[in-house]
Parts: structure tokens; sequence; C-alpha cells
């Protein structure tokens, strides 16, 4: 089985370095482009993809994640049949609960059973069905055509199983592989419990990926640049570890052990490398939460990751080497990991 891979952007300003960073990854081989989706922290992204799907000719797009909080699900459901409209079906709805977006305006992540209801009321209306929503039958009867698949990010159990019976993809934001099958088996138990092919749900895993030289100090600078990562996986642990302990009885403790030295989060700060609040994640979180080293190590690691049955990763490029980690991926590890694996066939 093939890799797909996606690229994962903050839409900072400028708006075109995005655009000319998701060409880029085209040109490498990446079919999907994601972005944050934090109205006040970055700038709009529903107006940059438009842009991004002009200028490209195969790229899905969407963000990673919208909620069902910020914006009215209508509203949601309204841009991605736009976009369908105007570029052919080339979008993808990744969804959770609600973690930047809502918390810097005072919010909280939403009920499971408010998503629940959000990704039925997106998806159908962007699939040109009718939908019930506030007491009113609703339809977008000007994109009858339109085609959207609705990918749900989540760590804890009760989401886990939210993202099997209704997802038609599964978001992990973390590269650890045993937490990925535990994850992973999960979301496929609770996808044949409602009555679902658990094949059918798509897995993507989503990590920040950073080539180094096979040097110990690259590999230090590396580990440097995607330390922020462990501090925003970090925000969804804590709420983990709330609801259901940090026994290991129903989440796994290599997912939430590390967090025992977090004090707070500055969201001023969030996705960017060298933030000052996420000294406490360990070296050992990065390299397992993370994909950092030489190319070998990376290759090595995705193909454990798709054995377990990942059909994308997609690379967080929040750091000091973007353009040369497109690069390298474009021309050593993408090849590496799907060309030989086609050979086989």
């Amino acid at each position: 089985m093939t890799l797909d891979f996606g690229v994962v952007l903050q839409t900072d300003p400028p708006a075109q370095r995005v655009i000319d960073l998701a060409k880029r990854a085209e040109a490498y081989g990446f079919s999907y482009a994601w972005t944050f989706d934090s109205h006040l922290l970055w700038e709009e992204p529903f107006v940059i993809y438009s842009r991004i799907l002009n200028e490209t000719h195969r790229l899905t797009v969407g963000p990673m994640v919208t909620n069902s909080a910020t914006r009215d699900w209508t509203v949601t459901a309204s841009l991605f049949a736009t976009l369908n409209e105007m570029y052919g079906n080339r979008t993808v709805c990744g969804i959770g609960r609600g973690d930047s977006a809502v918390r810097v305006i005072n919010g909280k992540p939403v009920r499971l059973a408010e998503l629940r209801e959000a990704i039925g009321v997106i998806r159908g209306l962007t699939n040109g069905e009718a939908v019930d929503y506030k007491g009113s039958s609703l339809r977008l009867a000007w994109n009858p055509h339109s085609r959207l698949e609705v990918w749900v990010a989540a760590y804890g159990p009760k989401a886990l199983a939210l993202a099997g019976e209704t997802g038609d993809g599964f978001i992990l934001q973390l590269a650890d592989p045993s937490i990925a099958e535990w994850s992973i088996a999960a979301v496929r138990r609770a996808a044949e419990e409602a009555g679902r092919d658990p094949d059918a749900v798509k897995i993507c895993i989503a990590a920040p990926a950073y080539v180094t030289d096979g040097s110990e100090a690259g590999l230090a600078h590396a580990r440097e640049q995607c330390r922020w990562f462990g501090g925003m996986v970090g925000n969804h642990v804590a709420d983990i570890v709330a609801r259901y302990g940090a026994d290991g009885s129903a989440v796994p403790k290599a997912l939430t052990d590390y967090i025992a030295g977090r004090e707070g989060y500055d969201y001023n700060e969030h996705g960017k490398a060298g933030n000052t609040h996420t000294q406490f994640v360990p070296d050992s979180i990065v390299d397992r939460f993370c994909l950092v080293g030489p190319p070998e190590d990376h290759i090595r690691k995705l193909r454990e990751l798709r054995d377990l049955g990942a059909d994308q990763f997609a690379l967080y490029l929040q750091h000091d080497a973007k353009d040369a980690t497109l690069a390298r991926y474009g021309e050593l590890v993408i090849p590496e990991v799907n060309e030989r694996e086609a050979a086989k066939t």
C-alpha cells in the first residue's frame, strides 16, 4: 500500500508564501495541503484555499482542523461547496472539538454530541443533501454535485469512537507508533460496532518532520524546532487526563505521562518553533511524536506507520527548514517509501 503525503501550513502573512509552499508541495508529490484554522491567530484559510486551488492541479485542501464553535455550520458547508463548484471536488474537512480558535476567545471545546451533529450538517449540505438544522430542512441547491469527506481529529476514547462511527477519516496528530496502533484499533473497532466497514475509514497521521544531516548538532537543532508540537498536543492530553485520569486504564500512559511538568500554555506562541512554554517536553517525546533525523529514520518510521494502517502522513511545516524539508521529502523520502512499495506489486 502506498502512502499519501500532505503538508500542514499556518496561514501566516504573507499569504503568497503559504500559496507558494502549497504549490511547491504539489510539485514534490504531496497530494494534500492542510492549514491551521484559528481566525485570530492567523489569516482566514478559506480565502487562501481559493488561491491554492487556482494555482495547483491535483491538491486537495482543507483545515487541520476546523471546529463547530467559531463558524456557523451552514457557513462552513457553503464555503466548501463554493470551492468545489469553482475548482472541482478538491476539498476535505478536518474537524475537532476546538482548541486554539475557541480558547483565544475564552471558549471551550464543544461537546462530542454537538460535534457529531455538526459533522452531519456540514457533510450533508456539502454533499448536496437536505439536512435538519435548527428545526428547518435546508439544502445547498446550487451545487448538487459537490462532494466532501469529513475527517475527525481525536485523542481520547470517546472522541476516537466518534471518529470511527461518523468520520470518513481519522486524524491523529502525533506519530508515535504505539499510540497510533492503539488509536487506529479504537477507531476501527468503533466503526465495526457501528456497522461500518472499518477499513473504509481513512487514517491520517500528522506530525512535524525535520530532516537532518545525521549529526548530533543537527538532531539537537531539529528537536528544538519541533518541541512546540509536544506542547500543542499537551493541551488535548491535559483535557484527557482531567476526564479519564493518568493511571493508564483508559488512555495509554505513553500519551499522558509527559505532561506532568506542564504549567500552562500561551496561545500567542501556538504552533511556533522556539516558544518559551514547551520546555517541559523532553527530547524523547519529540523523537516519538515527530519525525526528526536523517532521511533513513523518516523512511523507517513512515513504513512502520503505513504498516499500522496509515493512509496519509501530513507533515507539519512550522520550523526554519520549510523549503529544505519539502525538497528532501520530495527527492528522498516519498520516492523511497512509495516507489519501492509500488515495485512489489
